[in-house]
């Protein structure tokens, strides 16, 4: 398994969108920090408060973080998805089995080595962000690792569910439905907030149902709250149950139960992945 995921790290490090994705990554970086720093010079030279200025950083934050994730969930299922296909589809899979390698070892040597990458790259960007930002406003989030990790998790949510349907789907189609299942995942926590501010019990049990069968979403929450000064949360708990509806908006992490379940529910992913490619006809 260690020697599968080794070499899945030198693939990933070979191809040259992961480079191409990294040069694009620190071009982001620079801009969004420049945007960030000239904001926060014409809000001071304005007569802004530090506390406003802030507030607003950490709201430009929240968005690029948004924006990385989508980059970084796409980046996690298209790495994922010919994982395996690939290997059945050239035939390359006949080769690395016929040796003494269970076809378990190889589905958790490729999401052991793909997590790593993502989990790295994850990492890297986001701090590389954030230490920009902070740089040239002055202002840094409450909470980076926790934001970070929980980053890093929703990536890896992506990766897992890439990795078992490319056990019985070409490359492309899974990757597609990876990102789908992201998109849909983050409208049912939209919905759940709202359906929470109007009362609709149905649709908010069946948003937080979607949630807890797929928690990228649920996830996400933590990056906003990592990011969120405690102020923020102080005002919107002020503001009432119209806040919930926000999906920039985090008054506290996700709840320990869940974080949990999003491991385990990794964890059976996994499982079920080299289920599937135990029982597939190579």
């Amino acid at each position: 398994m260690i020697t599968i995921a080794r070499l899945t790290i030198r693939e990933a490090a070979r191809r040259r969108i992961l480079w191409v994705l990294l040069a694009l990554t620190i071009v982001s970086v620079g801009l969004t920090g420049w945007g960030a720093g000239s904001l926060a010079s014409l809000a001071r030279e304005g007569g802004t408060s530090e506390l406003e200025i802030r507030i607003g950083v950490s709201q430009i934050l929240i968005l690029v973080a948004f924006m990385f994730s989508f980059v970084l969930a796409m980046t996690a299922a298209f790495l994922a998805a010919p994982a395996i296909a690939a290997d059945l589809e050239s035939g390359v899979a006949l080769a690395l089995l016929a040796r003494p390698i269970r076809r378990a070892d190889l589905v958790l040597g490729r999401w052991l080595g793909l997590s790593l990458v993502i989990a790295a790259y994850a990492a890297a960007s986001g701090l590389l962000e954030i230490l920009v930002v902070a740089a040239l406003t002055g202002h840094a989030p409450p909470e980076p690792v926790v934001a970070l990790a929980f980053l890093a998790a929703q990536a890896i949510v992506l990766l897992t569910v890439a990795l078992l349907l490319s056990t019985r789907l070409p490359s492309i189609a899974a990757g597609a439905v990876c990102v789908v299942l992201f998109g849909l995942s983050w409208m049912a926590g939209v919905f759940s907030g709202i359906a929470r501010v109007f009362d609709a019990g149905a649709l908010e049990t069946a948003s937080q149902l979607a949630r807890w069968l797929f928690p990228s979403d649920g996830l996400w929450r933590g990056v906003v709250y990592g990011l969120e000064p405690p102020l923020v949360v102080l005002g919107a708990e002020q503001a009432g149950r119209i806040s919930e509806a926000n999906p920039f908006y985090a008054a506290a992490p996700p709840p320990l139960e869940f974080t949990l379940w999003a491991v385990i529910w990794i964890a059976g992913v996994v499982v079920l992945a080299a289920w599937s490619l135990e029982r597939r006809e190579i």
